[in-house]
């Protein structure tokens, strides 16, 4: 790492987020020294922008972007054109970072030999409810960097954007680049660039706080039904990438079918809890869309647990799938 090189660039889409930002940024200034923390500005019409330029006159090494809106997609492609650091982390204006583990990865990246991709844990926090649900990866590697071929998960867990930090050149190379004014985007960026990684490491601190409880977030279920048509269209967007970018052989293959099938699975059910006719028929649309893609992957999945409820289509079946969906959600706390 060169003199002038940071840890890790951070870069945080904002859109109207002036009623979360103050908790959100106040946790990332704290580190300024290792850390070079990018700030956009997606075209807000709030407080956020000036909110911003005061945390820019406070610390003048942060660095504020205000752009036309283009969506969480079009600010993280926007940040990561200024991003310097050895390491990336994406950390969404309403999400804030626990200092204590914050220190620990910045001090553990200092002195370990360079990786493709850090995971650490992350915490579905709900402060309205009082509640949090840590999310740990008990059956990865600590202590050690590892490969493919050692990545060991729970049954419907996958690595998300919350537990994700990526050596940037890593994300260089595979020039990912997000859809704008699309939700849902995340995926594409935990998803394009895994077939670079190689080198890992998990570091079992509690270090994101994923902010669970906003009305008009994109995990709430009414908004996903709101906004199913962006879901399914970054979902073959997977298909799309997996069927023609994949080598099915290579070690990481396993892990990136799990992936697709997993939000494949997730679309799949929010489009049956819909209930109605026109959301069966996207769902039935988006497996006639892999099938015409990948008919191996298809047949695969259709032959697994979640791939044969969710491609089916009777009522029984149905009800069955919503059920298990709700068991879950009260399990993990996602939304």
């Amino acid at each position: 790492m060169s003199e002038a090189e940071k840890i890790m660039s951070i870069i945080v889409p904002c859109y109207n987020s002036a009623e979360y930002l103050k908790r959100c940024v106040d946790s990332l200034v704290t580190q300024l020294d290792r850390v070079e923390l990018i700030l956009v500005d997606d075209g807000s019409s709030d407080e956020t922008g000036a909110m911003l330029d005061a945390y820019q006159k406070d610390h003048p090494d942060v660095i504020v972007i205000h752009q036309e809106n283009a969506g969480h997609g079009g600010a993280i492609n926007n940040g990561l054109t200024k991003a310097t650091g050895k390491y990336v982390k994406i950390v969404d204006s309403d999400d804030w970072l626990d200092q204590a583990a914050y220190q620990q990865v910045l001090d553990y990246l200092e002195s370990i030999p360079e990786i493709d991709l850090l995971l650490c844990n992350y915490v579905y926090d709900k402060p309205a409810l009082n509640r949090q649900r840590v999310i740990k990866f008990p059956h990865l590697p600590v202590g050690r960097t590892f490969s493919w071929e050692e990545v060991k998960l729970r049954m419907g867990q996958y690595f998300m954007l919350h537990s994700v930090i990526y050596n940037r050149r890593v994300l260089d190379r595979s020039g990912v680049k997000l859809p704008v004014k699309v939700s849902y985007d995340d995926n594409i960026f935990v998803f394009e660039p895994m077939i670079y990684v190689q080198t890992m490491r998990y570091l079992p601190v509690n270090l994101y706080h994923y902010f669970i409880g906003r009305d008009d977030q994109s995990v709430n279920e009414k908004v996903m039904l709101r906004k199913i048509d962006q879901q399914i269209m970054i979902n073959k967007q997977l298909i799309v990438f997996y069927a023609s970018q994949v080598n099915k052989r290579a070690p990481y293959a396993k892990y990136m079918k799990y992936f697709l099938e997993a939000v494949t699975g997730v679309t799949s059910v929010i489009l049956i809890r819909g209930k109605k006719k026109e959301y069966l028929d996207k769902k039935d649309d988006l497996w006639r869309f892999l099938k015409t893609y990948d008919l191996e992957t298809y047949k695969s999945f259709k032959r697994r647990l979640v791939g044969h409820f969710v491609s089916r289509d009777n009522r029984p079946t149905r009800q069955m799938v919503s059920g298990a969906y709700l068991l879950l959600q009260r399990l993990y706390s996602f939304n």
